[in-house]
């Protein structure tokens, strides 16, 4: 059903794209769909408020109540603030903005709107993006595009409108990811990666921080597995830093709707050179880094106390990455990154001397290769690492997984890893970790997944590829010797070869019949 609303929305909001670029368009869409989520929220608990201030069962309920009374207590902000709900001003109601959907001047009453928003709800503040009245869209496409937006029905259940709104968003954003191609990616983290990772290191309270969090997507898989396990909303704070404007906007939004406490920094700034919480120490850290940025080095970056395995080449990120998370983890922490391949052998410059620094200090937990094609927009194979600060069991090994073969195409072109994979490689990380001692004992699995001493990853160059430890498959073998199964194998085959002969035979005489001698 909400899959059939995400698709016919999503065909519609398209048609009505015209010629305008994705990425641009993206903000136009998901901002539309914030508003009207915002202004549907307030018109529920306002109509919730009002039959409660007249129910006399209620504890909300107006002794003498009269309409002056009713309208006063209407506009107490409280009521709204207690749920979770933001206020909007009347002129800012979506009902008024429909009312004007074909006027000329709707793209400057959507960003009039937005701006009484955010002085009216301070935590909105600069997280709006006011772009309509000079929005790239054919004229009358921006009133079309209002009155599609309204068909959305959030309803008056504030759990199930978020619920739904969610859905819708993340929808909308993987379907840009995939629009936008190259750059879409950028912002949007393929949900079963997040699912892995998020299974994988297990957050259940604390300070989760993601230092290039993009749209939000690991903080919201965050809450969802929280929720999911029995806790509660706001049982994790949340620490993000995104570099491009915009997507921090998306990613304030993208957390507002939901009801998430979120922190992104006073701005939008680069991770690395104006990192937004230098004193913070996170419980668990998730992050999905744009792969092998060549141009992120500043001169003021010499010396860092982050690099503390040695100093990242000028020409690669991915060390920065791990350092930069490392540095930024509890003494108990633990952390969550997808990197490109490259990142577990290379040895240029001096990745190779920090890896093995890395591996040495006994930080490196879990490695997972991924399956090809998870990426909307890049070719380019990854894998997860994962680090523990102050490992708690399993000291000095590594965890290694070959996934690359768990993965089940939903496209022609897309792979995912499905509810099935994600489960059975947490439920091993979580058994290994567990120990010998645990009740399900984890055993390795040739092909799969391998426990590794230090001592053996060093005599590999410490390199970290899952396939160079977890040996082949094992096949199963029916203790016939190799005689025996080529002469069962060469009979077999001379079976289907006389079987051919005489089908061609066959097709011969059938074409004779028809006059077809050849």
């Amino acid at each position: 059903m909400l899959h059939d609303i995400q698709k016919t929305l999503w065909s519609a909001a398209d048609k009505l794209r015209a010629n305008v670029d994705a990425a641009e368009y993206k903000h136009i869409a998901l901002g539309m769909i914030f508003l009207k989520f915002i202004s549907d929220s307030f018109s529920a608990r306002r109509a919730e408020l009002t039959r409660r201030f007249a129910d006399d069962n209620d504890e909300y309920f107006l002794h003498d109540c009269d309409d002056e009374l009713l309208a006063e207590e209407l506009e107490d902000r409280d009521y709204y603030k207690a749920v979770n709900v933001f206020w909007v001003p009347e002129g800012a109601r979506w009902e008024a903005l429909r009312a004007n959907a074909k006027q000329a001047d709707i793209g400057k009453r959507i960003d009039d709107a937005l701006a009484i928003l955010e002085l009216e709800n301070p935590s909105l503040k600069g997280i709006l993006d006011k772009r309509y009245a000079r929005a790239p869209l054919p004229d009358g496409k921006l009133g079309e595009l209002v009155d599609l937006i309204s068909t959305i029905g959030f309803g008056e259940d504030q759990s199930k409108a978020r619920d739904i709104l969610g859905q819708v968003y993340e929808y909308f954003l993987g379907q840009f990811a995939s629009a936008e191609g190259k750059k879409g990616g950028q912002f949007y983290t393929p949900q079963s990666i997040v699912k892995t990772l998020v299974a994988v290191l297990d957050p259940h309270q604390g300070k989760v921080y993601d230092p290039c969090c993009g749209s939000g997507g690991m903080f919201v898989q965050s809450e969802k597995f929280i929720e999911a396990h029995g806790g509660q909303l706001g049982d994790v704070s949340i620490y993000g830093q995104e570099s491009n404007p915009t997507t921090w906007r998306l990613a304030a939004m993208n957390l507002a709707i939901r009801g998430i406490d979120f922190n992104l920094g006073r701005e939008p700034g680069d991770t690395f050179t104006k990192n937004q919480h230098p004193d913070l120490r996170a419980d668990y850290i998730l992050a999905n880094p744009p792969f092998n940025i060549s141009d992120w080095w500043h001169g003021s970056l010499e010396g860092d106390s982050r690099w503390v395995y040695g100093t990242p080449p000028q020409g690669n990120a991915n060390y920065a990455w791990l350092q930069h998370m490392l540095y930024h983890l509890k003494s108990d922490g633990r952390a969550g990154i997808v990197l490109a391949n490259g990142s577990m052998s290379s040895s240029q410059n001096s990745e190779g001397q920090i890896r093995a620094a890395m591996v040495d200090a006994d930080v490196v937990e879990v490695m997972i290769a991924l399956p090809g094609q998870l990426f909307f927009n890049t070719q380019i194979p990854a894998c997860l690492w994962f680090l523990a600060k102050n490992k708690t069991t399993r000291h000095g090994e590594v965890l290694f997984i070959d996934a690359r073969k768990l993965g089940k195409m939903i496209s022609r072109v897309q792979c995912e890893l499905d509810d099935e994979a994600i489960t059975r490689i947490a439920n091993l990380v979580k058994a290994w970790r567990a120990g010998a001692d645990a009740e399900t004992s984890y055993e390795d699995i040739p092909g799969f997944c391998r426990s590794v001493k230090l001592a053996e990853i060093a005599e590999h160059g410490h390199v970290l590829t899952p396939g160079r430890y977890v040996g082949a498959e094992e096949i199963e073998d029916n203790d016939e010797d190799f005689a025996t199964k080529m002469n069962a194998l060469t009979e077999k085959l001379g079976e289907q070869m006389a079987k051919g002969t005489e089908l061609d035979l066959l097709i011969r005489q059938k074409l004779g019949g028809l006059g077809y001698d050849f």
